[in-house]
Formats: C-alpha cells, sequence, structure tokens
C-alpha cells in the first residue's frame, strides 16, 4: 500500500494536482514527485482581469499561473494550464453578483470548490487516467471501518479549511486526497524551502481571486450596473433615517460606513445592520442586542454522514475564522435543517454556509436561507 492507499507502485500511480500556484499546492506537488508518483500538475485559469499581478493576494490567474508552470518544469514533471473563465464566470462570478442583489452574502471559495475545481477539474483528472486528485487545502481525509471517506478538519485549527469543502460529495472525496492536513504552515513552508520551491516565501491569499483589494461592491457594479440603486435606511419600525446608495454595499452585522450620523439613536448607540430587504430596497438598522439569533435555516445541504449521525447534538461554524459552537441540528426535509443554537449569536446572514462537525468530522452542511430567534 502506497502513500496514497493504492497497492502498486508510486511510480505505477498517476496523481493529477491541482496547482493555484501558491505554496501549498506546489509542496504537495512536489513532494508526490520526489516520492516517485507519475505527477501531473494542472491549473486551472479562472479569470483575467488585467490586475492578477505578483502584487495580488489572489490565485489562479496571471502570476500565479506562472509560479506554477515553473514549479513543474523545475522538478520535471508536466504541467497543464487549462482555460476555464466561461465556466468560472457562470458558477461563481455572477452567482456572487446576483448573492449581493439579492441582500445576501455569499462565499464564492465554497462555490468555486462546489463547481468548476470539484467537479470540472475531476473530470479532468479522471479522464488523464490519475487515480485520485490531489489538492493543498488543509483537511484530512480519513477512512472508516468500512473503507470509506470521512472529511475532518486539519490538524492545524488556524489554517483549517473544512468549512470551504463541506459541499464535496461522498464520490468526490473518496476520489481526494489531502497531504497537508497533517501539518502546521511553517513545516509546509521548511519542506518548501528544502525542496528549493520558488513559491516557499510567497504571500497566502487573502482576497477573493477574483476581487483584488476586497473591493467586492465595485465588481458587483461591474457586472450587475443596475446594482447602484439608492434607497431608504430604516430603523425596525419602518422609520427612514436616511438613505443608501444600493444594497450590495451592506452586510448584516456591518456597524462602519452605514451613512447614518450621530445623535439618531438613544444615547447615541451605534446602530448595525440587522437585514437587507432587496425587494424594498431598503437596509433595516438597530441596536447590537437586535442582531442576536438562536435559530438558523438551511438549504441545498450536503451530507457526509448519515441520518442519525447528522441530526441531535452537533457542532456548528457560519463563518470560516469561528470556531464550532454546541448546537442541536434537525432536518426537516432531505436537503435542509434547522439548527438550534445552545447559546444566540451575531452577525448570521442568509448566503453564508453553516457547516455541521462532530468532533473534527464534518458531518454536512448547508446555505443559511434565513435566521429566527426563539425564547
Amino acid at each position: 500500500m502506497n502513500s496514497l492507499g493504492f497497492e502498486k507502485d508510486p511510480r505505477d500511480t498517476r496523481v493529477v494536482v491541482a496547482m493555484s500556484g501558491g505554496v501549498d499546492s506546489s509542496v504537495a506537488a512536489a513532494l508526490l514527485h520526489e516520492q516517485g508518483y507519475d505527477v501531473v500538475g494542472v491549473t486551472l485559469q479562472l479569470y483575467d482581469h488585467g490586475e492578477a499581478t505578483s502584487k495580488s493576494k489572489t490565485c489562479c490567474a496571471g502570476q500565479d499561473i506562472h509560479d506554477a508552470r515553473r514549479v513543474a518544469e523545475g522538478r520535471g514533471f508536466p504541467h497543464y494550464v487549462l482555460n476555464y473563465e466561461s465556466n468560472f464566470r457562470e458558477s461563481v462570478i455572477d452567482d456572487f453578483a446576483d448573492s449581493y442583489m439579492r441582500g445576501e452574502t455569499p462565499i464564492p471559495c465554497v462555490r468555486c470548490n462546489q463547481s468548476v475545481k470539484f467537479r470540472d477539474l475531476l473530470h479532468v483528472a479522471r479522464d488523464l487516467g490519475a487515480e485520485c486528485m490531489v489538492t493543498g487545502h488543509y483537511v484530512r481525509r480519513v477512512l472508516n471501518g468500512d473503507g470509506r471517506s470521512q472529511l475532518h478538519r486539519a490538524i492545524d485549527p488556524v489554517k483549517d479549511q473544512s468549512y470551504f469543502l463541506f459541499a464535496t460529495t461522498q464520490e468526490q472525496l473518496d476520489y481526494l486526497r489531502f497531504p497537508l492536513g497533517g501539518w502546521t504552515k511553517d513545516k509546509t513552508r521548511a519542506e518548501a524551502q528544502r525542496l528549493g520551491l520558488l513559491t516557499a516565501e510567497k504571500p497566502d491569499s487573502q482576497d477573493i481571486c477574483f476581487v483584488p483589494h476586497g473591493d467586492y461592491a465595485r465588481v458587483v457594479k461591474k457586472i450587475r450596473p443596475e446594482a447602484v440603486n439608492p434607497g431608504d435606511i430604516v430603523d425596525q419600525e419602518g422609520n427612514v433615517l436616511g438613505r443608501h446608495e444600493g444594497i450590495i454595499n451592506y452586510t448584516i452585522g456591518q456597524r462602519r460606513g452605514i451613512g447614518i450620523g450621530g445623535g439618531v439613536s438613544e444615547n447615541n448607540d451605534p446602530f448595525y445592520v440587522l437585514s437587507v430587504d432587496s425587494l424594498k430596497n431598503q437596509v433595516v438598522v438597530g441596536p447590537k442586542e437586535a442582531l442576536a439569533r438562536n435559530v438558523i435555516y438551511v438549504q441545498d445541504c450536503n451530507w457526509l454522514s448519515s441520518e442519525d449521525q447528522a441530526t441531535g447534538s452537533s457542532l456548528v461554524k457560519f463563518r470560516s475564522t469561528m470556531a464550532p459552537i454546541p448546537a442541536a441540528i434537525r432536518r426537516t426535509e432531505q436537503a435542509a435543517a434547522e439548527i438550534q443554537l445552545e447559546t444566540p449569536q451575531y452577525g448570521i446572514s442568509p448566503g453564508q454556509a453553516a457547516v455541521f462537525y462532530q468532533d473534527d468530522r464534518v458531518l454536512g452542511g448547508g446555505w443559511i436561507s434565513g435566521t429566527g430567534k426563539n425564547p
């Protein structure tokens, strides 16, 4: 049994590595090549807005494609660049813009993994005769007693990316491998130095890849010019407090830059965005305590566990950076669920993902469609 779980010599095991041009995927590819695997690197060109330079903290365009190619050339394995700009625009960018126009807070990285990377690219890997596809994600694939794959959080909680991979199907998970899931980032960079990779000191991607410098409103306006539609900022009773220049500039839980001056609230307490009403074209604001929610409704769920395992007491994350918190999960339909939080939380927005855990194992997750508050 080789290190990837196949009963054959590494040199007889073809592996497709998804290379974004960053240090993580570069190390994954170079290590497997060093171990003797038949490695094929594949990079997807997802967009080209003319801003994807080496100074942009993004991935999958411009300098990043060049870096991935140079890593492959330096180590001596083949590398291919596939133009998936059309697929990416339809599946990710257009959805991103439409989500903001609905008053939601989208997570395009999940959509990208769900569609382009773990759907389209997996087809490419199979067509190339690969036994599996490898990525540089910080998650772990663990086999249970019957040989089926489970998705687990990475050893390093700071780098864990399981939240972004909740939509990975069981079939995809069985085919994928994540060699860095048991490492810290420091170890990855140390290995990159040892291997002499040019990406060893390259900064991590931070911005959404097609939104350089984090200016998402500018991208939405470019794609959907009709998004710039002024309307009212109102309180919970519907009283008009001010005007906005488009609901795409607001997200639930936002405090700064709302556009309301002082002296409006009692004791001059700050206002927070409570909801974004796309039908009325209104932004509803109020005090922080009005943000508290202890019920989350999710739809389009993907389950990586049995119904018994994914119901009852569990843990949940509704933001990638938060620690999982106690909750009770109840399936209301095959692809929908209701989450009862043990403690009310703030700033939960439709369009985000809610991901369910049992200890380190990902049980599944879904897209938040709404929230509520029980006594």
